[in-house]
């Protein structure tokens, strides 16, 4: 059980992923969550160097969707300004919207990576759905007050990773 936190990588940002690599081992998709993930949750809107990021990995025929917990609403300036697909309230871990993903999209499960900051919405949810999932640290400590519940379980979970072997804060691998 303990292993469905465990990403495939861990970086520091989304900045530092090797997406050619990816690309090369037959990657297809990104899911990337939104909050503390590419963008801080003060801010509204995509900024200027995530704009320009997000369309260079689309010049890569890369399908970019932005999957997160928080409401259309949110979703909403970044699927406009970044021209990219949204799953909004998407209940994370829960294999639903991942489903409808693959059903929609008809990529095949070894073609998506997952991408987040949290172990127990992003990474468990992508591991249960037998997807790549690549950890990141969070861009910002403000949070969601729901998200502050979760880091609190995710210190646990953490600290048992770390125990086995599997996993320690900062120390960063693909």
């Amino acid at each position: 059980m303990l292993e469905l936190y465990k990403p495939d990588m861990y970086k520091q940002n989304i900045y530092s992923i090797d997406y050619k690599k990816l690309k090369s081992c037959g990657i297809k998709c990104i899911l990337f969550d939104l909050d503390n993930t590419i963008i801080p949750t003060y801010l509204s809107k995509p900024t200027r160097k995530l704009k320009d990021y997000i369309e260079k990995l689309k010049d890569m025929k890369l399908k970019i969707i932005i999957i997160s917990n928080s409401g259309k609403k949110r979703l909403l300036p970044f699927k406009d300004i970044l021209e990219v697909d949204c799953a909004a309230s998407a209940k994370k871990p829960s294999k639903k919207k991942y489903q409808k993903i693959l059903d929609e999209y008809k990529y095949d499960v070894s073609e998506i990576v997952v991408v987040g900051d949290q172990l127990v919405t992003d990474i468990f949810g992508g591991n249960r759905m037998g997807f790549y999932t690549i950890l990141v640290d969070p861009i910002s400590k403000q949070e969601y007050i729901w998200t502050k519940f979760n880091r609190v379980k995710e210190k646990f979970i953490m600290f048992k990773l770390k125990r086995k072997g599997l996993l320690k804060r900062g120390n960063y691998y693909e």
